[in-house]
C-alpha cells in the first residue's frame, strides 16, 4: 500500500511538471507571434497619401492666389483660408504659352472683393477650343462658366477686365504665323453672363495690349517684333469702327518710343505711356514717353520722359 501511494504521488508530480512546462512553452509562442493588427494598421498608414504642403500666396496682397499642388486656390485674407477654384490648372495656360506656370498669365484673370474671374479654354489636345470665363461674385461660394468664344484657335494673347458691375471686355489672339495673327474683341453689358463679338482694327499684326476706358472708347495696340512707331487704334462706338491714332514725336525720340500702352483718363484729357519695345536701349531701355490727347485719343503729342519708378 505504501508503494502504491508513492507511485501515485510520483505520477501526479510528473503530470504537474509536464503541465507547467507546456504552459511556459505556450506563453513563449504567444509572445513570439507577430502583432498582425499593428502591422495592418501600419500598412494602411503607409498607403495613405502624405499631407499636402501648406499653401502660400503668390504675393502679400489681401486677395491673392496660389497654383501649388497643381490646383488653383484663392484667398481673401492673406492665406489664412483658401478656396479651391473648380477648374483644371492646364486650361489656364493652353495655347502658345511657355512661361512660368506657377503664376497666372497677366491680364487673364480678375481678383477683387466682389468679382473673381479666370479666362480659360475647354477641352484637351491641340487645335481650336471654346474659350470660357469662370467667375464668382460671392467670394468662391458659387461658380459660373460662360462661353466667351464658341471656338478659337490656340491662344497667344488673352485679357479680361470689367469697368463696373455690368460692362467688361475680353481680348483674344491666336493662330500666330510669324508676325501675324488672328484676334477678336468681345464685350459684355450684363456682368459677364453673355458676350458679343465686336469688330477689330483692320490689321493682323501681333497685339501688344488692348482695353476700354469706357463703354464706347477703346484702344488696341500692336507691334511686338521690332516695332519702329506706335501702332495704336481707337474706337468711339464700342468697336464698330476703329481709327489709327496719330503720334507727333520729336526727332530725338523717333524709333525710341515705339509701343503704346493703354491710355488712361487724366483730368480733362487722355494720357498714354509709350515704351521702347523689346529691343529698346535708350537710357537703359526702361524710360517711357508720356503723350497727351485732347481729342479722345485720335492724336497724341509728346509731353515728357517718364522714369521707370514714375511709370509704375
Amino acid at each position: 500500500m505504501k508503494y502504491f501511494i508513492l507511485t501515485v504521488s510520483g505520477l501526479m508530480l510528473l503530470v504537474m511538471i509536464v503541465v507547467t512546462l507546456n504552459q511556459q512553452n505556450s506563453e513563449e509562442v504567444v509572445e513570439r507571434q507577430p502583432d498582425i493588427s499593428n502591422q495592418q494598421g501600419n500598412q494602411k498608414q503607409s498607403e495613405q497619401k502624405p499631407e499636402q504642403a501648406s499653401l502660400y500666396a503668390i504675393n502679400n496682397e489681401m486677395i491673392s492666389y496660389t497654383l501649388q499642388n497643381e490646383a488653383l486656390h484663392i484667398t481673401y485674407n492673406q492665406g489664412e483660408e483658401w478656396t479651391e477654384v473648380p477648374i483644371e490648372k492646364d486650361t489656364l495656360f493652353n495655347g502658345e504659352y511657355n512661361e512660368n506656370k506657377q503664376e497666372l498669365i497677366e491680364g487673364s484673370y480678375i481678383l477683387t472683393e466682389n468679382r473673381v474671374a479666370f479666362l480659360r479654354t475647354q477641352g484637351e489636345g491641340v487645335g481650336s477650343k471654346p474659350v470660357l470665363l469662370t467667375y464668382s461674385l460671392d467670394q468662391g461660394e458659387t461658380w459660373k462658366d460662360v462661353i466667351v468664344s464658341e471656338l478659337f484657335p490656340p491662344l497667344r494673347f488673352r485679357k479680361v477686365e470689367f469697368l463696373d458691375n455690368q460692362f467688361g471686355f475680353a481680348i483674344l489672339s491666336g493662330d500666330r504665323t510669324m508676325s501675324f495673327e488672328y484676334h477678336q474683341v468681345f464685350l459684355t453689358h450684363d456682368g459677364g453672363k453673355t458676350w458679343e463679338e465686336t469688330a477689330t482694327p483692320d490689321t493682323q499684326s501681333l497685339i501688344s495690349d488692348g482695353g476700354f476706358i469706357s463703354e464706347s472708347t477703346g484702344f488696341m495696340s500692336y507691334g511686338t517684333i521690332n516695332p519702329v512707331n506706335p501702332d495704336l487704334y481707337v474706337t468711339e462706338d464700342s468697336g464698330t469702327n476703329w481709327e489709327k491714332a496719330v503720334f507727333t514725336i520729336p526727332e530725338r525720340y523717333q524709333e525710341v518710343f515705339v509701343t503704346a500702352e493703354i491710355p488712361t483718363i487724366e483730368e480733362e484729357h487722355l494720357t498714354v505711356l509709350v515704351n521702347q519695345g523689346p529691343n529698346g536701349d535708350y537710357q537703359g531701355g526702361k524710360v517711357k514717353g508720356k503723350f497727351v490727347s485732347e481729342n479722345n485719343g485720335k492724336t497724341w503729342k509728346f509731353q515728357s520722359e517718364v522714369e521707370p519708378n514714375e511709370a509704375e
